[in-house]
């Protein structure tokens, strides 16, 4: 191969990796947006199409709500609240493997908060189009962990998930 086929190739192999990097799909998920929700799918047994997941920064933490995007459909109602039940046990454990697998262990927040679990209060309550957990620390060091994983969550979730004021 000659010099300059050699620079158009290497130029070309650029131009698809950017592309592919910048790539966004119609509902205004890019590839991780994508891959997350594959993984999610894995994890979580609600339909993430059917639901919302909203995220609540306060000063002593936050608060992760899952709701069904239809106030009547109790069965996605129950598989949010069966879900995040088993993932307020796990969490009060020092347990996130399935905030890892869903979003990787390079996640912002998560090796702080699976440190730190101890000093990490979680609270889980019903409401009637699904369920919540609140954290809550005095530790100012976990407090921003947690609000780095809640950026995390949102910005992987894409039109799955929202920030939301306390």
């Amino acid at each position: 191969m000659n010099r300059r086929h050699w620079w158009i190739t290497a130029l070309l192999v650029v131009a698809a990796t950017v592309g592919a990097a910048i790539m966004v799909t119609r509902d205004g998920s890019g590839p991780r947006q994508v891959d997350v929700a594959a993984r999610g799918g894995r994890v979580m047994p609600f339909d993430l199409e059917r639901t919302t997941h909203r995220f609540a920064k306060t000063t002593t933490g936050g608060v992760q709500t899952v709701v069904a995007d239809d106030p009547s459909d109790t069965g996605q109602i129950r598989l949010v609240r069966e879900h995040l039940t088993a993932e307020n046990a796990r969490f009060r454990q020092g347990d996130f493997g399935d905030p890892t697998t869903i979003h990787g262990s390079a996640m912002p927040g998560l090796t702080a908060l699976t440190a730190g679990y101890r000093r990490i209060t979680t609270t889980y309550a019903e409401q009637p189009d699904g369920a919540r957990i609140a954290y809550a620390t005095d530790d100012p060091a976990l407090v921003d962990a947690l609000h780095a994983w809640f950026d995390a969550q949102v910005s992987d979730h894409g039109a799955h998930a929202e920030h939301e004021t306390a």
